[in-house]
């Protein structure tokens, strides 16, 4: 019977340890795989589990052997990561419901390096706080020792969650434990506001004299109140039992105790420094009356936050606690510095009291995390394909600097979750069959499964994703039939690469045989036919030899493998003409030829740019135009609708860009309104997200080559897209850094460091876009010799110098501009155009400066720039390295 009993015992205790525990989630972060998991952790008694199935990468140590006897358990193992940005723990969770977010780093000197590093924390797409063990705990006087412990209350927006630690400088990120623990829903008030949805511990205490730290399982949330008293404070206490019956549910060893002023008649006093002096505070204050009070006795306070009462006329109930909290008004401390008092009332005999007190900061968290669809179909994708990318961790679209290899996605809107619109799996060492995860990811607009291992056929599925513009299934084991629903779309312009022997042909019927006799008729009509050809290009060419007219085109393999005769619709002359109305309406002119306004079936407008005959290379870059814009896809790039290549006449047709180009805009020809100075910003971030395009996203990466004010359209809604692509230059990074080439570009926008070395890179671009940039901010002509210095890189270093900024600014704006984002677009844009292109930065970094200064409403400039030391920089700038003409 007594052994009954303790069985009953020992599980009734288990079963209660089992459902207090439920709803969390304890990761001992690095635990060897030679040790017991999970385990249950002295003194908390919770049980700790290896963190290895909650993520893909990383390494693990363990603390110096000598510190271990200072930590728990779960803070003597660690894990870190050398290598990737950005490395992240993947947690499912119940979506809704909120959750503590514990995150413990406990450096421990594990690699004998004395060297606590420094790091950021995400959760999901979006930043929550920097740690810096430098500034860490030191437990005790062995060494240097540190930890640091953060805390957040979050609300996961689906069921799936991310705690990611990325790579800020040089020191290599840590982790000791991962902890979530869910809380009531009626607890910790969290706005709706999107931005604002989270809630940052910046401290949490108990005001006693005592030093121990009280956690779970005193406190059934495991939330942990750290010790705190002040010489001027007086204990008192009670030895009974508070009910701490509220939602909160605050350890009833915390109500026990209470602080009071020594001198009765002053203010109980709390003053908190704020590390981030802007932060937006919550606050909970936990109060029990602890003593007995006789009849003629009244205790009655007010709480003063930096002078201003917050809570009037409070009387703590005898025995039972009583919480009140700042929610929804959030308070701002007096640069960084918080002055809490609370001061007894007049009818007040006793001095005011306090329990304990939570201070919270609001977390903002914009960034929309990317669709759950599109990431359930990614999950699914790396899955059957086996795919261990380091980078392929977290939120596969955002924050962008963060994002996927090989993803292009639709991110413009931080409040709208971003959708997948390309999918870049070359060169991969992909195998099996095509994979059907990929049918969902209904936004993607290219799919590049080229240079892999695939087999079977390719799939019907493909056919019905209504967005694809772009599939390349090259040099992979496919076999059998192109379905003939993806014939049909690739007739009407879906752009279908494929390099095994198969019908390309709208006529295929997948069920019919042929007998081998039809085979063999046909192949030798096809030998035939070559051979006929072949004579009439040869006779063709001699004819036009002896008129003394150019040789004959004859139409070469292009970037992506086909005739450039089978990848978009190919117009007659006749056409071309009937579109134009005989070539009435001129809209431009340029290098290439004349370009012309045209009605496409009577309604659709389109720009035709037609060669001239006096155009030396005009076929040349007819040609690598038409194969650039044929495998490239961006909202940011002008769209080709077709070509003519019909005898002598070239003709290239594009979407009508209504508003015609900036430059035009700047200067104010033909009437153009003034541009205001958000839309040159948002004009801007639209020309830098078309060149991260052929940077990042196209495979072999582009070069422009030719980026200038007259290649940037406008449409109607003045969204800009680059144009003019017959200077565009293609080349693979596996090949080179940089790729040796004739020079070509514009006069004022060409690179020096390309102009002298004939070596070419993306960074050429980059340059460019830094004398775009300084045109949208000075509307000044590049090179103009009437000016103090002629090179525009010149004449803004010069005025920069003196220190009026004004002088710079475009004057048609007639100072209505913001000054700091105006001042952060223009040293932005000296960066992008240094001599050096080491010095320059990437697109990416480009579009997130940008970004971060798109408007004044929306999104103002984060820090305002110190004018002084931005003069400096910029004046400091060597421009004197500035091509001249040949």
């Amino acid at each position: 019977m007594e052994r009954l009993y303790m069985f009953l015992l020992v599980a009734l205790l288990l079963a209660r340890v089992q459902a207090q525990e439920k709803g969390f989630i304890s990761l001992d972060c690095g635990l060897s795989p030679n040790e017991q998991s999970p385990y249950t952790e002295p003194g908390t008694g919770l049980n700790f589990s290896s963190d290895s199935s909650f993520i893909q990468s990383g390494k693990i140590d363990r603390i110096d052997p000598k510190l271990e006897s200072g930590y728990a358990k779960s803070k003597t193992s660690l894990r870190y990561f050398p290598d990737g940005d950005r490395n992240c723990f993947n947690l499912t969770v119940d979506q809704g419901t909120k959750y503590l977010i514990r995150v413990t780093s406990n450096y421990g000197n594990y690699d004998g390096l004395n060297s606590p590093p420094r790091f950021d924390l995400y959760i999901g797409p979006n930043f929550w706080v920097s740690v810096d063990l430098g500034l860490g705990k030191l437990v005790n006087d062995d060494g240097d020792k540190h930890d640091k412990r953060e805390e957040i209350i979050h609300i996961p927006k689906s069921n799936s969650l991310d705690v990611c630690l990325v790579k800020t400088g040089s020191s290599t990120p840590i982790i000791s434990s991962l902890e979530l623990r869910s809380l009531p829903s009626d607890t910790y008030n969290i706005s709706n506001n999107i931005m604002s949805s989270s809630l940052k511990l910046i401290q949490r205490l108990y005001l006693t004299q005592s030093k121990t730290v009280i956690r779970y399982p005193k406190d059934d949330l495991d939330r942990i109140w750290e010790p705190h008293f002040q010489p001027e404070w007086t204990q008192i206490s009670t030895v009974r039992k508070v009910d701490n019956a509220n939602s909160y549910l605050a350890p009833h060893d915390i109500l026990m105790t209470a602080a009071i002023p020594a001198n009765a008649n002053e203010p109980l006093s709390f003053t908190k420094y704020l590390e981030f002096p802007n932060d937006n505070l919550h606050m909970y204050f936990h109060f029990a009356e602890v003593q007995a009070l006789q009849a003629n006795q009244t205790r009655r306070f007010t709480i003063f936050w930096n002078d201003r009462p917050i809570f009037r006329d409070l009387t703590p109930p005898y025995l039972n606690v009583f919480t009140v909290y700042t929610y929804p008004n959030p308070f701002l401390c007096q640069a960084g510095e918080c002055l809490l008092e609370i001061k007894r009332t007049q009818i007040s005999t006793l001095p005011p009291l306090l329990c304990a007190i939570e201070i919270l900061a609001m977390q903002n968290l914009p960034q929309s995390e990317t669709n759950e669809d599109d990431v359930s179909a990614m999950k699914n994708i790396k899955a059957t394909y086996g795919l261990s990318r380091i980078s392929w961790q977290g939120d596969p679209c955002v924050p962008r600097q963060f994002s996927w290899d090989g993803l292009i996605c639709n991110d413009t809107n931080v409040s709208t979750p971003p959708r997948i619109t390309s999918l870049n799996l070359s060169s991969s060492g992909l195998t099996g069959t095509i994979a059907p995860g990929i049918q969902n990811l209904i936004n993607l607009q290219t799919l590049d499964l080229s240079n892999n291992n695939l087999t079977g056929k390719v799939p019907e599925f493909l056919a019905n994703m209504k967005s694809l513009l772009f599939i390349d299934l090259r040099n992979n084991k496919l076999h059998g039939l192109i379905p003939r629903n993806l014939l049909v779309r690739s007739n009407a312009g879906l752009q279908l690469f494929v390099s095994y022997d198969t019908c390309l042909s709208s006529s295929c019927v997948q069920d019919k045989k042929f007998p081998m006799k039809f085979v063999a008729l046909a192949s030798s009509a096809v030998v035939v036919i070559a051979v006929v050809l072949t004579l009439f290009f040869l006779y063709r060419k001699k004819k036009r030899s002896s008129l003394g007219l150019p040789p004959m085109r004859v139409m070469s393999t292009s970037i992506s493998g086909q005739s450039i005769e089978t990848q978009r619709r190919r117009f007659t002359y006749s056409e071309v003409v009937e579109m134009t109305e005989n070539f009435q309406n001129i809209l431009g002119e340029g290098g290439f030829g004349i370009v012309y306004h045209g009605y496409l079936n009577g309604s659709e407008q389109v720009a035709v740019k037609v060669l001239s005959q006096s155009s030396s290379q005009g076929y040349k870059h007819f040609k690598a135009e038409v194969e650039l814009l044929l495998r490239v896809h961006h909202v940011n790039l002008v769209s080709l609708v077709g070509y003519c290549d019909e005898g002598d006449h070239l003709a290239l047709i594009y979407e009508c860009m209504s508003n015609g180009d900036l430059k035009d805009h700047l200067s104010g020809k033909k009437g153009k309104s003034v541009l205001k100075w958000s839309t040159r910003l948002r004009i801007a971030v639209d020309a830098a997200l078309g060149l991260e395009y052929l940077h990042c996203g196209c495979r072999p990466l582009i070069v422009h080559r030719d980026v200038k004010s007259t290649n940037i359209l406008l449409d109607d809604q003045f969204m800009a897209k680059i144009a003019d692509f017959g200077l565009s230059r293609s080349f693979l990074l596996g090949e080179e850094s940089q790729a040796s080439t004739v020079v070509a570009g514009t006069l004022g926008y060409l690179d020096p460091e390309y102009y002298s070395t004939c070596r070419l890179a993306e960074t050429s671009d980059v340059y460019s876009f830094g004398i775009l940039l300084l045109e949208i901010i000075t509307n000044q002509h590049v090179i103009d010799h009437a000016r103090e210095k002629a090179h525009i890189t010149e004449w803004v270093a010069f005025v920069l110098k003196e220190g009026d900024i004004s002088r710079i600014v475009d004057p048609n704006l007639h100072g209505e501009y913001n000054s700091p984002s105006v001042s952060r677009a223009l040293e932005l844009a000296m960066k992008c155009a240094n001599p050096s292109s080491e010095k320059r930065p990437d697109m990416s970094q480009i579009i997130t400066e940008l970004k971060e200064c798109i408007t004044e409403n929306s999104m103002k400039c984060i820090d305002d720039m110190d004018s002084s030391s931005s003069f400096e920089l910029s004046s400091s700038f060597d421009t004197k390295v500035v091509p001249i003409a040949r």
